[in-house]
């Protein structure tokens, strides 16, 4: 069966509750992480609100053909002064416009990395969005596991039957391992929710995991859990402004709200996407944009054009049609989830 790349929580606990470290060992656990030797951006160095757009690289495990695709997204805002922390998810099936491709075309979002790296995801998502975004950290899902046994398990509550190879989380109140967290993190197509309904679970135990972390029991052990995550973990970050995040910023893990954007669904060139309404991005941004400190601003981009010529879709809810004007060039085969 093939896998789910869960990457949310990891990413999350790892940038919002860096403050654990407390300087033990915290050499050695940031020169594990696979960080950068320039600077992409000064803002954390000047202790102001910063954003991240966190990234799920899949690996291409279980013979998934769209390798290298970003499997999940999440827009991070960290703000020192509220000590508050923002965390939204992007459906990583949206329609957007690749920035920074030779041609101007649209894509799942996702795709964006696959084309690009972090780099070209980060401009696509800021784009998108109408946010500016000042770093990204990319993850594999094997951190997960080890992350959630390392915190001695979280506790969940599901309302429905969750499977996914082979596991069953039977609805109701469970504590997990790391394992059963992976079961309970990777399923989609069972949830009436689909990618939404994991979203959800992944923020759960993303909750789970930063409320348990930030305990003197596992804060003490915190530099030797990231020596063994940092091979699944790289950042535009340099070194030294890792060991500032972890000084200056952990007290925002005091404080997250989460929430994700929803779509609705359209089929193009024989795949399903979800297309994102203006008012649902605009509410984002200005949500986004207020953690940060910034005054709201009214997106104009590819997506709120494509949404103006495309008035008969938003108000039918069972039209899936919708007119990319040209701009939809990559055909996806069935293998493609």
């Amino acid at each position: 069966m093939k896998k789910l790349k869960i990457v949310l929580g990891v990413i999350g606990v790892i940038l919002v509750i860096g403050g654990g470290f407390y300087k033990i060992k915290e050499n050695q656990a940031i020169r594990a992480i696979k960080t950068q030797n320039k600077q992409v951006s000064n803002r954390i160095n000047q202790d102001k609100p910063i954003s991240f757009l966190l990234l799920g690289a899949d690996t291409g495990s279980d013979g998934r053909v769209d390798r290298g695709l970003s499997d999940s997204m999440m827009v991070v805002t960290l703000n020192p002064k509220t000590k508050k922390t923002l965390v939204y998810s992007i459906p990583r099936d949206s329609l957007a416009e690749m920035v920074g491709s030779k041609t101007k075309n649209v894509q799942k979002i996702n795709a964006a990395y696959e084309l690009g790296q972090a780099k070209m995801a980060k401009k696509t998502v800021s784009e998108f969005i109408g946010v500016p975004i000042d770093y990204s950290v990319t993850i594999d899902m094997g951190a997960l596991k080890e992350l959630v046994d390392f915190v001695d398990g979280v506790d969940v509550k599901t309302n429905i039957d969750v499977s996914f190879d082979g596991q069953t989380i039977k609805k109701g109140r469970h504590h997990l391992n790391g394992k059963q967290a992976l079961v309970y993190t990777r399923m989609r197509y069972q949830d009436p929710r689909g990618d939404y309904g994991r979203q959800l679970r992944q923020q759960e135990v993303l909750r789970g995991v930063a409320d348990k972390i930030q305990k003197p029991q596992y804060l003490v052990h915190l530099s030797g859990l990231m020596t063994k995550l940092g091979k699944h973990i790289s950042t535009d970050l340099t070194a030294d402004q890792t060991k500032t995040l972890i000084e200056n910023y952990h007290q925002c893990g005091t404080d997250i709200t989460s929430g994700q954007i929803i779509g609705k669904e359209a089929w193009i060139n024989g795949s399903s996407y979800q297309v994102i309404a203006t008012d649902k991005l605009q509410a984002t941004s200005n949500k986004l944009r207020e953690s940060l400190g910034l005054q709201t601003k009214t997106l104009s981009n590819t997506e709120t054009e494509l949404n103006q010529l495309n008035t008969a879709f938003f108000k039918d809810n069972t039209n899936k049609t919708f007119n990319t004007d040209g701009l939809n060039t990559t055909y996806y085969s069935d293998n493609t989830y």
